[in-house]
């Protein structure tokens, strides 16, 4: 442990300590209605309509305050409170159930009734939910900021590009998808400004695409069997390990519905792309469901410059994924998921073509994946009956609502590729085994949270075996979520990893929310302050060997572990208007890594040609730092209800894509709710500066630059209205600003650029169920590199690469169409 260290350690005992506080405060507190001056709160706790008992109702307090009011609910779902007037918080808990706060205005001598609907956890097949936090909290209840992408934002976003997430996560604010080999189109994920390679990808909280994921992960993976997406932004190794540096993108697959569900889509783009995709669920039995995904999909190879090099690459790919959910609805669950990819892609020069220095350079990437990963749950003594009966002699609280949870998780990888780069093909495979143990003990107002884990990932390349690895890395951590008062949550976590090659790593993480007092102004805003430190494994894999491969790269040296420290502060809330609801949300962010892996050119060539590189790790710290702006307006046009239930999750909590080009509610099976429309508008901008060292200075020497491809201003404005269930138009129009270029002959600096795009999507009712037809126009601005400068370099680059790096969009105006039938 360093020194530096052992200060944030410190706050963390103290933090702990703190949290056991509220705990023994109200051990004693009595387990019926509480009677106290003031006004009278009647409430009935409900879930699907039928009444929930021994659901603890707190009445929240602040250090201004003695009211510790408390009581639970009775056979009847109800509870009677007594309470001084004025604004009050509840807070509902129950094991089984997700924590609910009820704010309300009390007058003095007044008898108020109040009706709350709380939703399951692991007792319905649905709530078999894995939180990126561990929590199992509202986001809005979360001290840690998680931005959510739900599933009306995912499903207008399978109408573009059904076939994988890139577009979805690039127009998240703060999120940027990087090109990393334009001859074979690999992407990554970077997260305000941070490389790509730092943030981890999970699937339902399971590394199913390897504990650091190839820059081809993003494009293999389909959307349309997303039920949400969850964003953690910054330093996340306390929570996740040594591959969430930067940050974390937790994809929760849909749960199966009540009645079976099929759906069937198909998609053809003007450039040649084919998209078939099915998805299925269904609950076969009391407490068993299960989800099917199979899709098929195609990209012909296109020359758009008709310079003999491919701008758009080919590709075939075919992906299955099932799901299984078990839940005996007493307190155990399972889920089990397996998963199978294959592709291959083309890229490089066309046929017949060639390079400036004579002959063909065929670029190719044969991927053959498989995973399997699952999910084991259940409360520890917890009642084996189907009911529960309310005795008055005993505390069902402490007997039942305060048990304890024991989660397992596991999984397993295996990727094999095949990469031809002109005369080089190099044979490798990736494997990742993950398995994690935790118990999470509730209290009235903390959860706590202890764990070990263990993650191996191992690498293997016939071809060079002197990058060949295995990285073994057992952990233990500890997490507090405390809800202090009525203003104040704080949440801890500190983990410690034991990496086999890298040594121990220790890395804590606080994070505070603060709640505005409830107020006509301020009631619903909220402050979030988090910090935290992380650190990360250096492999051979960077953006730029990502498109050299690893031929020309010398064997690693004596590189150190790469570590980071950041945080955060984030303020937002509703401003409500006689027109409609603006969310606005701020937040600005910093970050330093030290340590920072870099290339450069050291001379000589390989028997291919190819110039040869080093990883070294950076003289002086890698720095970024910028702030992101929300705004969201929801206003009703007309004639039709307001749809309030999307907005009563505000925009500091969702991603900035909320209104992009409308928003689908679910799956539509035919019914006509277009009495009235919605138009909702999102703004966002992001201003971000990053510098690092220039990787071809002396090691000892730092001269600082902005880091490439990292735009300092970016913006988007998006714009629908929709008739609920029957038809939607939207708008998007994004702003780029320059970037800082490097080994890029044409220019140092990118030019800015807008592009906009057009959605129309209609819903038809079928005697087998409802239609979507959709038209999507991309691009309408024709933004492409190779309409400014050529894709293909002059002469062969560092590392013998013959691509320039991509820093805008290869494709240009696209239109894609299709259907989207649920049966």
């Amino acid at each position: 442990m360093t020194a530096s260290s052992r200060p944030l350690l410190s706050a963390l005992l103290l933090l702990a300590s703190l949290a056991g506080a509220p705990h023994l405060a109200v051990a004693q507190d009595a387990p019926q209605t509480s009677v106290g001056p003031g006004a009278t709160a009647r409430i009935t706790v409900q879930h699907d309509g039928a009444p929930v008992p021994a659901v603890r109702v707190r009445v929240l307090v602040d250090s201004a305050q003695t009211d510790t009011t408390n009581g639970i609910t009775d056979a009847r779902g109800m509870v009677t409170l007594r309470v001084t007037p004025g604004a009050r918080a509840f807070l509902l808990t129950r094991v089984g159930f997700r924590p609910d706060t009820l704010r309300t205005q009390l007058v003095a001598g007044q008898d108020t009734s109040f009706v709350v609907t709380m939703e399951a956890l692991h007792t319905e097949l649905s709530g078999m939910v894995v939180s990126a936090t561990r929590s199992e909290r509202r986001v809005e209840d979360t001290p840690l900021r998680v931005e959510v992408i739900d599933e009306e934002e995912i499903a207008e976003k399978v109408a573009m590009t059904p076939g994988d997430i890139a577009m979805m996560l690039n127009e998240t604010s703060g999120l940027r998808v990087q090109t990393t080999n334009p001859s074979l189109g690999g992407a990554n994920v970077r997260v305000q400004g941070l490389r790509g390679r730092y943030t981890l990808i999970l699937a339902d909280g399971l590394p199913l695409y390897g504990g650091q994921a190839g820059g081809l992960g993003l494009l293999q993976i389909p959307p349309v069997d997303l039920g949400r997406v969850e964003v953690i932004k910054g330093t996340a190794s306390a929570l996740y390990g040594s591959s969430a540096l930067g940050g974390v993108i937790n994809l929760v697959s849909r749960r199966p519905a009540d009645e079976a569900e099929r759906t069937i889509l198909l998609n053809q783009t003007s450039r040649g792309g084919s998209d078939a995709v099915y998805f299925g669920s269904g609950r076969p039995a009391d407490g068993v469901g299960y989800t099917l995904l199979a899709g098929a999909h195609r990209q012909g190879r296109r020359d758009l410059d008709a310079d003999g090099w491919t701008d758009l690459p080919g590709y075939e790919r075919f992906v299955v994924r099932p799901r299984l959910y078990l839940d005996n609805g007493r307190g155990r669950s399972a889920f089990l998921t397996t998963g199978v990819t294959a592709e291959d892609r083309t890229g490089g020069t066309m046929p017949d073509a060639t390079v400036p220095t004579g002959g063909a350079f065929r670029e190719s990437l044969r991927t053959r994946r498989g995973d399997v990963g699952g999910l084991l749950r259940w409360t520890l003594g917890s009642k084996q009956s189907d009911s529960y009966t309310y005795e008055a002699d005993s505390d069902p609280v402490d007997s039942d609502t305060h048990r304890a949870v024991l989660s397992m998780r596991a999984s397993a990888m295996q990727q094999q590729h095949n990469h031809v780069m002109g005369a080089q093909t190099e044979k490798d495979n990736h494997g990742t085994w993950f398995a994690e143990a935790t118990i999470a003990k509730p209290t009235d107002r903390a959860v706590y949270v202890a764990g070990v884990a263990a993650q191996q990932d191992r690498y293997r390349n016939s071809t060079f075996a002197n990058f060949n690895y295995t990285f073994t890395a057992p952990a233990a951590f500890v997490q507090a979520d405390v809800d202090a008062t009525t203003w104040l949550s704080l949440s801890s976590t500190a983990r410690v990893d034991f990496h086999s090659h890298y040594g121990t790593v220790f890395n804590p993480r606080v994070s505070m929310l603060l709640r505005a007092p409830e107020s006509p102004v301020l009631d619903g805003w909220t402050a979030r302050f988090s910090a935290g430190t992380g650190a990360f494994a250096p492999t051979p894999f960077t953006e730029e060997t990502e498109a050299t491969g690893l031929a020309p790269l010398r064997a690693l040296g004596n590189l150190s572990a790469e570590r980071a420290s950041g945080g955060s502060i984030d303020i937002g809330g509703p401003v409500r208007m006689g027109w409609g609801q603006l969310d606005l949300n701020t937040t600005a962010f910093g970050s330093r890594v030290t340590s920072a892996l870099q290339v450069r050119s050291i001379g000589g060539t390989t028997p291919n040609g190819a110039t040869r590189i080093e990883l070294l790790n950076s003289a002086a710290p890698t720095r970024t730092w910028g702030g992101e702006l929300l705004a969201r307006l929801t206003r009703p046009l007309g004639g039709g209800e307001d749809d309030d239930h999307d907005d009563e999750k505000p925009s500091s909590e969702r991603g900035n894509h909320g209104a992009a080009r409308g928003e689908s509610h679910g799956d539509d099976h035919g019914d006509d709710h277009g009495e009235g429309a919605v138009w909702r508008t999102t703004a966002s901008m992001t201003l971000l500066r990053a510098t690092e060292c220039a990787p071809e200075q002396s090691v000892v020497q730092c001269v600082r630059r902005d880091v490439p491809l990292t735009p300092r201003v970016s913006a988007g404005l998006v714009s629908a209205v929709e008739w609920e269930g029957v038809q939607r138009v939207g708008l998007e129009v994004y702003y780029t600003g320059q970037q800082s270029l490097e080994e890029n002959p044409y220019r140092q600096t990118s030019r800015p650029y807008v592009i906009v795009g057009l959605l129309g999507e209609r819903v038809f009712k079928t005697p087998m169920g409802a239609m979507r037809v959709f038209v999507n126009l991309e691009n309408i601005t024709n933004v492409r590199q190779t309409r400014f400068d050529p894709l293909r370099l002059p002469a062969r680059g560092m590392g013998g690469r013959w691509a320039t790096d991509a820093w805008t969009d290869l494709v240009g105006f696209t239109t894609n169409a299709g259907i989207r039938w649920s049966l």
